[in-house]
């Protein structure tokens, strides 16, 4: 699969977001595949003149077929602060996603509990479950098109795999999410499910600091856009 350009969506001396595709993993595993983070860490190198070790600090990611903003630390003191946010939910993530169906509700807040199984899978359970933990988030449908829906999901937790898991069981999978139902993949490792917005912090100003990624281009392939 050939790429485009990174896509630099916010930087200054102590952060940098970028836009990460579907199919990228955000950091490099055991498989030995390219990553946004060392990507990132090489378009600074390229951009600067770098040498040596550059530091990039992982402060939050996403899964591997999910786009969208993914921000880096540059520095340890952001790193640290803006860390301790993600660990204590006070940024606002903003996801769009294309989804299997028509939904009844044009906007409502869906409450679950998710217990994450050992199969890397979330199983979703109405009410409160041992081993599980509550999970919330608020939609609100903003188009229609042949049988599925784009809508756009505000989380108020951030739990694994939280908005496939919740869709797939309200029985609107995301589109390409064959783990949770979708009837049919899409394309390099993708699903319809991209992290268009997210506000925070500034770690070193404390200016609230709102980050925008544009919808993915093959979106507009399925008519969502």
């Amino acid at each position: 699969m050939t790429r485009p350009a990174l896509e630099i969506l916010y930087i200054d001396n102590h952060l940098i977001a970028v836009l990460k595709p579907g199919g990228l993993l955000t950091q490099a595993d055991h498989t030995g595949e390219d990553s946004l983070m060392e990507e990132t860490r090489q378009w600074i190198r390229n951009e600067y003149n770098k040498t040596g070790n550059i530091f990039l600090g992982m402060v939050h990611r996403l899964d591997r077929n999910v786009s969208g903003v993914v921000l880096f630390a540059r520095t340890s003191k952001a790193a640290s602060r803006i860390s301790k946010q993600f660990r204590e939910g006070t940024p606002t993530k903003i996801y769009r996603a294309i989804v299997h169906g028509t939904l009844k509700e044009k906007q409502t807040t869906l409450i679950h509990y998710l217990r994450k199984e050992k199969s890397l899978k979330a199983t979703v359970f109405p009410r409160e479950t041992p081993l599980a933990k509550r999970a919330e988030l608020y939609y609100e449908v903003i188009g229609s098109f042949e049988k599925k829906s784009l809508i756009e999901v505000t989380l108020s937790t951030g739990r694994f795999h939280q908005i496939r898991a919740q869709m797939a069981f309200t029985g609107h999978p995301i589109l390409g999410d064959v783990k949770y139902g979708a009837p049919d993949p899409l394309a390099d490792h993708k699903i319809a499910l991209h992290a268009c917005k997210l506000v925070f912090n500034h770690p070193i100003s404390n200016e609230e600091t709102t980050v925008t990624a544009p919808d993915p281009e093959d979106w507009v392939d399925v008519g969502a856009v």
